[in-house]
């Protein structure tokens, strides 16, 4: 079924005061139903391999739920946007990417990118200075080639791209109105990629992190000095207090 409504609930934090005037975080959450039509779902950087062994691990713990929510997703007439960074030359082939191109290309032609808008910075919760790695590979290295293939691609309906121009002008011409995010890592590419959290913001573009479905590069042996679970946990919370809400995967799959 498609063309019908996701209900997703939205979770930021806010700055207030509480009762004695003292700062406090506080967990905000709304309600919102965009058209499963006019919805995105961006999977950042979930390649085939990684230089690190414990965000090889994590990923493959995440995968099984990672298909069925694009599988649900798209069965529902969502954008699916597949950016494994740095691999689309095995792509150059693919009917997906090759529409990618043509459609951005052409609105492109039409439409300037809007000014960046102005968006404060602050620093990240975690030190990932050291590559961010917890099993203490000796050097980085790149090793992914293309997205993991227990992610499916329909070459029919998907979108191919890194590259953070296409993927905007993909959605303009879409008249996408929300977009969701999952992927990896969250401390980086998630963030800082072309087409990350930051560069939506800064265009404009309505983003939700699935905050169930991302994980962090962090080693414990660098402050803040807490687990690696821990490490992600602040550095999603991060993201919920200065760029973005985040949502449940639980959401994406149940019906309004």
């Amino acid at each position: 079924m498609s063309g019908d409504a996701l209900c997703l609930t939205l979770r930021t934090q806010r700055l207030e005061r509480d009762a004695r005037g003292r700062n406090v975080w506080r967990i905000c959450e709304s309600e919102t139903h965009p058209s499963a039509e006019r919805t995105a779902l961006i999977l950042c950087d979930v390649w085939d391999a990684h230089w690190s062994r414990g965000a090889n691990e994590r990923l493959a713990e995440m995968l099984p739920r990672m298909a069925q929510v694009v599988e649900a997703l798209r069965a529902r007439g969502v954008q699916i946007i597949h950016a494994p960074s740095e691999t689309m030359p095995f792509y150059a082939d693919s009917p997906a990417r090759q529409r990618t191109v043509r459609l951005a290309a052409e609105w492109l032609a039409a439409h300037p990118l809007p000014e960046p808008l102005p968006h404060e910075e602050p620093p990240l919760p975690v030190d990932a200075s050291d590559g961010g790695s917890d099993t203490n590979e000796p050097t980085w290295h790149k090793a992914w080639t293309r997205q993991h293939p227990a992610i499916a691609i329909d070459e029919a309906r998907d979108a191919i791209s890194d590259d953070g121009r296409e993927i905007y002008a993909l959605l303009q011409g879409r008249g996408i109105a929300q977009v969701l995010m999952m992927g990896v890592h969250t401390n980086m590419c998630i963030l800082r990629r072309s087409f990350g959290i930051m560069a939506m913001v800064r265009w404009g573009v309505p983003i939700a992190l699935v905050r169930d479905l991302t994980d962090a590069m962090y080693n414990p042996a660098r402050p803040p000095y807490v687990s690696h679970e821990e490490g992600t946990r602040l550095v999603i919370e991060y993201i919920e207090k200065f760029w973005c809400p985040t949502v449940a995967s639980d959401d994406l799959l149940r019906r309004a």
